[in-house]
């Protein structure tokens, strides 16, 4: 088991134990495609800069990456949504 460094919100270091780090780690656009059930262009799409219900996403270079409690925020959102749909 290793130990990763990194930095917290303060700026201080901290030890990781690396599995802690990497088992909840950043999901490419092919495992966020998996884990919402969706198409690979489904996300694509929904991570343009014109897009209507943009998901959340972190650009690492040319790579798109995506946090799992993000995505589960999203989805959350989407429920909560159609429960309590705009009335015009």
């Amino acid at each position: 088991m290793g130990t990763t460094h990194s930095l917290d919100v303060a700026g201080n270091r901290s030890d990781i134990d690396s599995e802690t780090a990497f088992g909840d780690g950043l999901l490419t656009v092919y495992d966020t495609a998996r884990f919402l059930n969706v198409s690979v262009s489904w996300v694509y799409e929904h991570t343009r800069d014109d897009a209507k219900d943009r998901l959340p996403f972190v650009k690492l270079g040319k790579y798109l990456r995506f946090d799992r409690r993000d995505l589960w925020a999203y989805v959350d959102a989407k429920r909560e949504t159609r429960r309590n749909p705009r009335r015009r």
